[in-house]
């Protein structure tokens, strides 16, 4: 997610840590994130705007005169950035009594198919009771996808035959909803492949003859300059309350995100960051802020944690840190969690400290390091994952040969596992502050060596890697040559 514009942000700013700052060189160094904002398909006046600002900052004895001038100019980017993309308020504004309705609407192509299905599972999970309406009579085979998606998350959708009108569709879904004590009625409206005078005539009489409580935009991010357009098109006939920016996992340059806000005046409410259902997300500016300049964006992250796992769980996980009764089963139950937050990668973004690091891990797949510990320690007894202590040479190999690892691998897993659940032992009976200033120290010690605790392959001399079947056969030759050895002894 804006790995385009955050790299481009990074090389523009090194010039804040190349000795004594000067008007001259912030200048210089402001073109430069100019360009990098150029580059990520920001619009030019948004850019310009934003640089007017930063370097009036930035230029000021405040800045120039302080102990840490570089900390203040990020302060002064960060700060910006945040200004550029909010505030947002992501709530949709249901009510209590009565029916609300939110009409979406987009281009063929943005996803708004598949977002009336995330956002239906959203309020559904919140405790409200939607209905969908398959109102887009234009794309074939819509219909059929939103009663797909509608059978997946349990949520009714009303449908009609393409022969009707999309008015008379979402009159008789409102009706339909009513008549099911339903209290959250979304709409999915027809999309074209671009603005046009008879898709705005349609949505304009829907919005007249209905009067939905929120009318929702859903813009592709992969579009760049063109998702602004679309929604200034969009705002100019509706006048758009928000907007749903898909597609941001994919490769996006992050204009459209930073875009928006400026040249339209309508909030990003949402982002979609994967095809799965559960993939839609409350768009918060200060953390996209902070993931865009590498800073990691640890209230997302608890966010994210929290969805997964109720208090009393983590409680009662923090309970057995502190005691240092965490053991295997306890550390794979907190991994199958993980997993289902998000791509792992995304995650580790999300730390603070580490996200400037990921350029270095590019090679490496987490995905393919959880599931061989998974497998390694699927191949364990239930006693072995509860005391690993228990864990001899014996043992290890046949951990080994049931995982399909080498058993210098499982050896490598159980020293990683005792010192981390050293650390979470003594980070669990530490007071808050305590706590952070320890996560502020492993963030530090692991962009000093991201690859510390997950290279798997011994890096070896000129000599190339090590053939394993070859090394085999020569321990072998070596025992058969020492038994003849201790026979020749024997018969002098």
């Amino acid at each position: 997610m804006f790995e385009g514009i955050s790299k481009g942000l990074s090389g523009a700013l090194d010039f804040i840590n190349r000795g004594r700052l000067t008007e001259s060189n912030i200048r210089e160094g402001m073109r430069q994130v100019r360009q990098a904002l150029l580059e990520a398909d920001v619009h030019f006046e948004v850019a310009d705007d934003f640089i007017d600002r930063v370097t009036e900052q930035a230029v000021g004895d405040r800045v120039l005169q302080a102990i840490k001038p570089s900390e203040q100019i990020v302060g002064i980017v960060h700060e910006e950035l945040i200004n550029l993309m909010g505030p947002v308020d992501p709530s949709l504004h249901l009510k209590r009594e009565g029916m609300t309705i939110i009409m979406l609407c987009g281009l063929q192509g943005s996803g708004k198919t598949t977002t009336c299905g995330k956002l239906a599972r959203m309020i559904d999970e919140a405790g409200w009771r939607p209905q969908l309406v398959a109102a887009d009579l234009q794309r074939p085979a819509a219909i059929d996808q939103l009663q797909v998606i509608g059978d997946q998350i349990g949520v009714p959708v009303y449908t009609e035959p393409s022969t009707s009108t999309p008015l008379s569709v979402c009159q008789n879904g409102l009706k339909e909803a009513k008549k099911n004590d339903r209290n959250v009625l979304i709409l999915d409206t027809a999309g074209r492949l671009q603005i046009d005078d008879e898709l705005m005539a349609e949505l304009e009489l829907i919005d007249t003859k209905l009067g939905p409580d929120q009318c929702l935009l859903v813009c592709d991010a992969m579009t760049g300059q063109d998702a602004v357009n679309s929604a200034k098109g969009f705002n100019d006939a509706l006048e758009v309350d928000g907007v749903i920016l898909t597609k941001l996992d994919g490769d996006t340059r992050g204009g459209a995100a930073l875009s928006i806000k400026s040249v339209t005046g309508v909030p990003i409410k949402y982002i979609g960051v994967g095809e799965q259902l559960d993939r839609l997300e409350e768009f918060r500016p200060e953390g996209m802020a902070e993931r865009i300049l590498g800073m990691g964006d640890i209230v997302g992250l608890v966010t994210k944690a929290q969805q997964q796992l109720s208090e009393e769980e983590m409680l009662a996980q923090q309970q057995k840190m502190s005691e240092g009764k965490f053991t295997l089963e306890d550390f794979q139950d907190v991994m199958h969690k993980m997993r289902k937050m998000g791509p792992m990668k995304e995650l580790i973004k999300m730390l603070p400290g580490v996200g400037n690091m990921m350029s270095q891990m590019d090679e490496m797949d987490p995905e393919d390091d959880l599931k061989r510990i998974d497998g390694i320690i699927n191949s364990m007894t239930q006693e072995e994952r509860r005391n690993p202590d228990i864990i001899d040479r014996s043992r290890r190999n046949r951990i080994a040969t049931g995982s399909g690892n080498d058993a210098s691998e499982v050896n490598a897993l159980l020293k990683q596992f005792q010192g981390m659940a050293s650390i979470m032992k003594d980070m669990a009976n530490m007071g808050p502050i305590d706590r952070m200033r320890a996560m502020s120290k492993l963030s530090k010690e692991a962009s000093l060596n991201p690859n510390a605790a997950m290279q798997r392959e011994k890096q070896r001399s000129k000599r190339g890697p090590l053939d394993r079947v070859k090394a085999k056969s020569q321990q072998k030759k070596k025992r058969k040559d020492a038994a003849k050895a201790r026979k020749r002894n024997r018969r002098r």
